[in-house]
């Protein structure tokens, strides 16, 4: 129902189903109200709400030993700490992911540690209920919502960029190959992929996110 149409019939609608006046201006404030309340806010709300990533280790059930493997291999190489301490300002990272999830565990500790090491980037994590909508609007690129997706926020906890599932590089690999192998093979590959990248990619790709958002891009 369409409830404001012009000047002449601005509560047509409503009156229609026979409210009173002082109903109608209640209505249309509520609607002012609502209509007020952004995205944006949003995003803060669920950021506010989210564990810490040293919460979320603590309370990790499922594949606990590669959270923590790669929680205690995690480093920063200098190229990347100094081109994501050049960008400077401040930046949330809202990240959506599940303890159970093998390209969480291989990503997340990497940019738990990167956050870290900069100065005004921060991370929290929302579990896949909480961030079922930002999941279903930041898609794979074969459709499906994932975790993890992590959305770069700046300073008004607007959003900058996303980060979704895994690196470019991995996603192509998996998207052409998948196919091919069976389960063992594929995780086995993948697992060795992260193994040997050490996260280096997932921290370059969201600097990049953020390098391109401080530029206007």
């Amino acid at each position: 129902m369409q409830f404001f149409e012009s000047a002449g019939n601005r509560y047509n609608g409503v009156e229609s189903l026979g409210l009173p006046m002082r109903s109608i201006l209640a209505l249309s404030a509520v609607l002012v109200f609502l209509t007020g309340f952004g995205l944006d806010d949003t995003l803060k709300a669920l950021f506010e709400g989210g564990q810490t990533y040293e919460t979320f280790l603590e309370e990790a059930d499922r594949r606990k030993a590669m959270w923590h493997a790669n929680t205690e291999k995690a480093v920063v190489p200098d190229d990347l700490l100094a081109r994501a301490q050049a960008v400077g300002g401040t930046w949330h990272l809202l990240v959506v992911a599940v303890d159970g999830c093998s390209d969480s565990a291989n990503t997340i500790p990497y940019l738990a540690t990167l956050s870290e090491a900069v100065e005004g980037l921060d991370l929290r994590i929302i579990d896949s209920r909480a961030g079922r909508e930002l999941m279903t609007a930041h898609p794979t690129p074969d459709g499906r919502a994932a975790t993890p997706t992590v959305l770069l926020l700046d300073e008004a906890f607007e959003e900058a960029g996303a980060f979704i599932e895994r690196p470019a590089p991995l996603q192509e690999w998996a998207t052409a190959h998948r196919s091919e192998l069976s389960d063992h093979e594929y995780l086995t590959q993948k697992f060795a992929w992260y193994d040997d990248d050490l996260g280096a990619t997932t921290m370059l790709e969201v600097i990049e996110l953020m390098e391109a958002a401080a530029s206007g891009n």
